[in-house]
């Protein structure tokens, strides 16, 4: 798996992190079982701190993309890519409402709204 972070991204790291391990998920790259490398090894290869790697490999097992196994490490859940691919497109959704100056609440209403 091949990770970069773009420098210029005014985003928190962890969030680039989780981002781009998001990213790797939702174009194939690892499927459903497959191990993560560790969060050293990630952080070492992206040259960030290892608590900065746990901190977006955490957020995306809140998600339910990544599983947390004592002496397995973290592999991708199953049903990862589909979750994954949606996640991704409510981020965008979320982005342009606020871009055209509405909040999550308005988006909320919107889509209880929806039929």
């Amino acid at each position: 798996m091949l990770l970069r972070l773009n420098t210029a991204d005014s985003r928190p790291l962890h969030e680039q992190v989780a981002g781009a391990i998001r990213r790797a998920i939702a174009e194939g790259e690892c499927g459903p079982g497959d191990r993560l490398p560790s969060a050293r090894e990630l952080a070492q290869a992206l040259d960030v701190n290892a608590n900065t790697v746990l901190r977006g490999l955490r957020a995306l097992r809140d998600e339910g993309l990544l599983e947390f196994r004592r002496g397995r490490g973290v592999s991708v859940a199953v049903g990862a890519e589909a979750r994954s691919v949606l996640v991704e497109r409510v981020r965008e959704l979320v982005a342009d409402a606020a871009r055209r100056g509405y909040s999550k609440a308005d988006l909320i209403e919107m889509i209880k709204e929806a039929p």
